[in-house]
């Protein structure tokens, strides 16, 4: 395995990029505690991070999504 040059602009770029968080990674650095329930999106299963979820009530059920196409598309 080869060790990167952080000083190196290039490989200190690259490695910028590979550094992408999870959105479950992300949700546990905004305070996911152990044992709690994750909250995921009802149309695609994505874990609902941040304050953009999107919520619609069919009958007496409540339900959150990821974005609005996810709650159109369920709607439907």
């Amino acid at each position: 395995m080869h060790e990167e040059d952080i000083y190196n602009e290039d490989e200190a770029e690259e490695m910028e990029e590979e550094d992408e968080i999870s959105p479950g990674e992300e949700g546990f650095m905004e305070g996911y505690e152990e044992g709690s329930r994750i909250a995921k999106c009802k149309q695609c299963g994505n874990v609902l991070v941040g304050e953009n979820i999107f919520e619609l009530d069919i009958g007496k059920k409540h339900y959150r999504f990821c974005s609005e196409q996810c709650a159109e598309k369920f709607k439907k």
